[in-house]
């Protein structure tokens, strides 16, 4: 007797070959069958396909962004660079954005797999048993070495047991409210995504997907009423609770709704993404007129997010036209399929230098305000982050990504099926 797997479209992390698939029934056109551009006279692809390598890249810039912003730009004072130095700098201070490019990526990713597969008869275990699969050994692994190397002193200062216990339950962004500072910035993000897997598929499952834009639209809206009612009140905006940051993933869970109806084309994903930059490019022209930001600067965010979810539209359509070669570059592919072990890292990677350089050599010049000293940590640290990742991604994440295709368990019918035959 043999039993065939069923599962539905592939996780975006996944990069192994799959077996025969479940298909899901998808509405709207965005994936027909190849067609000629017709601004390039060549073949293009379906917008929506099992791998989409331009995304990957997409995930490579945000992550590159984020490597710079922590190499040079935080914890530095631009003003004390000049010329080149100081541009490069300023330049880097803008990689914190990678953080919001990586929400929206996720954001359609994830609802476009939840739409795909919401009629999959293991639907929950599904989704929830790949996630972790993805997810949790990374995740704990860098916990344990938070704890470890914290006992020790190797990466600056201590971690609290508080900090790494609500770390645990995912509640990283949250910790000030429990009176605890964030110790390790990054997780904070990762909360944040934690939160979204948690409450989104048991929305998408239970309302039909019209409903589910219209959530996603009431969310992104009310994220950004939250940040104004917020400055109002003379809080800071920018803090990192989930109902003040949740309009980066809402948006690009919309671009997920919107690609799997009638505006599923090119002609509709290019209205799209010009509605996303031209309502982007709105919320700060009254700034101009105004001298100041409006509302504080708290609607930035918004048009920030908007920005990043044009951006994610924009290489589905490059990916898929004649010029799909200029985005998918193998660098920032890589780049992006080691993304997310880069991102736990490479902060880890940073404080233990700058810690191991104080304590060894307490007189040599800190990276703080010296560009020639910020170019060498970066190039030292960052290449141990990247290695780190790398060999993570292979030895450590790969085993739990492979288990992700024995995820699902035969259905009844399956079985019977294969009995039969």
């Amino acid at each position: 007797m043999r039993i065939h797997r069923v599962s539905v479209n592939p996780d975006p992390y996944n990069t192994e070959p799959s077996p025969k698939k479940w298909e899901p029934k998808i509405r709207g056109a965005a994936l027909s069958m190849a067609f000629t551009d017709s601004e390039t006279g060549l073949e293009a692809k379906p917008l929506l396909r099992p791998k989409m390598p331009e995304l990957d890249c997409v995930r490579g810039v945000a992550i590159l962004a984020v490597l710079f912003y922590h190499g040079f730009a935080s914890r530095q004072n631009v003003e004390v660079f000049a010329g080149a130095s100081k541009l490069f700098v300023r330049s880097a201070s803008l990689g914190w954005t990678g953080v919001n490019l990586f929400f929206a990526l996720s954001g359609f990713l994830i609802t476009g797999i939840l739409l795909d597969g919401k009629h999959h008869p293991q639907y929950y275990r599904r989704f929830y048993l790949r996630r972790a699969l993805r997810i949790l050994p990374a995740y704990y692994g860098l916990l344990l070495l938070l704890a470890l190397l914290g006992r020790y002193g190797l990466q600056g200062p201590t971690v609290s047991w508080a900090f790494l216990g609500l770390s645990v339950i995912y509640l990283a962004n949250v910790t000030v409210l429990f009176g605890v500072p964030i110790q390790f910035g990054v997780l904070w993000s990762l909360a944040v995504e934690e939160h979204f897997y948690l409450i989104w598929p048991v929305i998408v499952r239970n309302v039909s997907r019209r409903k589910v834009g219209v959530l996603a639209v009431v969310i992104a809206v009310g994220a950004t009423l939250a940040r104004v009612v917020t400055w109002r009140l003379g809080y800071d905006y920018f803090a990192l609770y989930t109902w003040l940051v949740a309009d980066g993933l809402a948006l690009g869970s919309l671009l997920a709704v919107l690609m799997r109806g009638p505006l599923g084309t090119r002609k509709g994903l290019k209205l799209i993404s010009l509605a996303a930059l031209l309502a982007s490019a709105l919320l700060i022209v009254p700034d101009l007129a105004l001298h100041g930001p409006l509302a504080g600067g708290a609607l930035h965010l918004t048009a920030l997010n908007l920005l990043c979810t044009a951006m994610v539209g924009g290489a589905l359509l490059l990916g898929t036209s004649g010029w799909s070669f200029l985005a998918e570059h193998r660098t920032l592919r890589f780049f992006g399929e080691i993304s997310y072990g880069l991102y736990l890292l490479h902060m880890l990677v940073f404080n233990i230098f700058d810690n191991l350089q104080h304590e060894f050599f307490p007189h040599s010049s800190s990276f703080k305000g010296h560009f020639g000293v910020m170019v060498v940590r970066f190039l030292i640290c960052g290449s141990l982050a990247i290695g780190s990742a790398f060999l993570s991604r292979r030895y450590f994440e790969e085993p739990f990504l492979r288990l992700k295709d024995r995820a699902v368990l035969p259905t009844p019918e399956v079985v019977r099926e294969a009995t039969a035959a």
